[in-house]
């Protein structure tokens, strides 16, 4: 019985389940679920949603001491609580409607646009770390080092946008590549531990880790390196002007450079695994390491070339915040790479570990991002809820048995996550 098999009959025995193992797992996380399934565990996590905003508001619960007097004044302050907290998450992240009345008022027109502009801006690095996991995981890895590697393209980036001087357009992209190049390096170095030693990608990556934070902690409080002049915090000097990438359209808030160069990565990335020979490689490494092998196929360079490839991805991320966002963006700092690799990781997934599913699961959370930001502004409800909806949003999406019981929906054989429900007791 293969990896890939479920489950087979002998006769006269019971059925037996495959053994639980990181080649079903990835399988089932590509092979993903129906559409309707997504759709409907999004749904689910917006009730879930609601339900812990209500539960949160203290005017809410206020209000629902007096139920047994006043139940319409509890019902409606629920409603007010969810209503008010998912339209300002709407408003933050698409559009409101009041600058669209203000922009026939002679008010700006750039305002309408600003809450997408900052959902595209949110939505940038999360689309590059997650085709950094999603790549790999097509080849049978799981890349948990898109931190390392997204520390690795922010340094390079950085120190080319201050430390060298180049003429405006050529700056730009030597900032560009750099960062591609330096999480590419990061990538290389565990592709190659994990072709040479044998190594487990997961244990290579989470030690890279730690060990990019920490060689970023020590350049930044280097004054010879990167840390800026006559600065005691661990701060980068800002990067040139000339090195920042330029907006879309316009001055801000319109989307910078950095979404093209997302989108780019994406068709790339798909037109690599599904038209070129070293995609269809890296597929067959991924459904069957000893089977490619016996075929003539070089799994050790395959491995070494898609952990290089997902780490100029991730790099590339690093790159791309470094270049973009305020005028002049914010510098290199200890908190720069902030959650964006393990954030990469809950892309990839909702994804289903394919390019434009992880385009369109990271304009998702880049959404949530952005519109979170108005929600804990303008209402009562904590910040930290943004987090739990993406969170939900996962948990569903993984659950497809869950989303068919709750939406009284017709059961299917065993795929995709249901598969490794079903492999949990093999």
């Amino acid at each position: 019985m293969t990896d890939q098999q479920t489950a087979t009959e002998a006769p006269g025995s019971e059925p037996t389940r495959a053994r639980l193992t990181g080649a079903v797992i990835i399988g089932a996380i590509t092979e993903g679920s129906p559409a309707v399934i997504t759709i409907l565990a999004i749904f689910a996590a917006l009730v879930v949603g609601g339900v812990l905003i209500v539960v949160t508001d203290p005017n809410v619960l206020r209000a629902w001491d007096s139920f047994g007097y006043a139940p319409g004044a509890a019902l409606a302050a629920t409603w007010q609580s969810v209503a008010s907290a998912y339209s300002a998450l709407f408003e933050g992240s698409v559009f409101s409607p009041a600058t669209i009345g203000a922009a026939f008022h002679g008010g700006s027109i750039g305002a309408i646009f600003y809450p997408l502009s900052q959902t595209v801006f949110e939505a940038t690095p999360l689309i590059l770390t997650g085709l950094a996991v999603a790549i790999a995981f097509r080849a049978g890895l799981f890349n948990i080092g898109g931190t390392s590697q997204f520390i690795g393209g922010a340094i390079v980036a950085a120190w080319l946008g201050f430390g060298v001087s180049m003429p405006p357009v050529i700056h730009v992209i030597a900032c560009v590549l750099g960062g591609a190049a330096g999480g590419a390096i990061v990538g290389w170095v565990t592709g190659e531990l994990k072709a040479r030693t044998g190594a487990h990608e997961v244990i290579i990556t989470i030690m890279l880790n730690y060990v990019m934070i920490y060689l970023l902690y020590f350049l930044l409080s280097t004054p010879s390196a990167l840390q800026a002049p006559h600065q005691y915090n661990q701060i980068a000097p800002p990067i040139q002007p000339d090195a920042q990438l330029p907006h879309v359209g316009g001055p801000p808030p319109q989307a910078s450079v950095g979404f093209l160069i997302a989108i780019a990565a994406a068709v790339a990335v798909a037109w690599l695994l599904s038209r070129s020979t070293l995609g269809f490689q890296f597929r067959t490494v991924g459904a069957n390491p000893s089977a490619a092998r016996s075929a003539g196929m070089k799994v050790e360079r395959a491995w070494v070339l898609v952990l290089l490839i997902a780490g100029a991805l991730a790099g590339l991320a690093g790159a791309v915040i470094i270049m973009s966002g305020s005028s002049p963006p914010p510098p290199l700092g200890t908190s720069t790479y902030g959650t964006y690799g393990f954030d990469g990781i809950t892309v990839a997934l909702l994804g289903r570990a394919k390019p434009m599913g992880v385009v369109l699961a990271g304009l998702l959370f880049g959404a949530i991002d952005a519109g979170g930001t108005i929600v804990a502004t303008y209402t009562t409800v904590p910040v930290d809820i943004v987090q739990v909806l993406e969170g939900l949003i996962v948990l569903f999406v993984a659950a497809p048995p869950l989303i068919r019981a709750i939406f009284r929906l017709r059961g299917a054989s065993g795929s995709g996550m249901e598969a490794v429900a079903k492999g949990w007791n093999g």
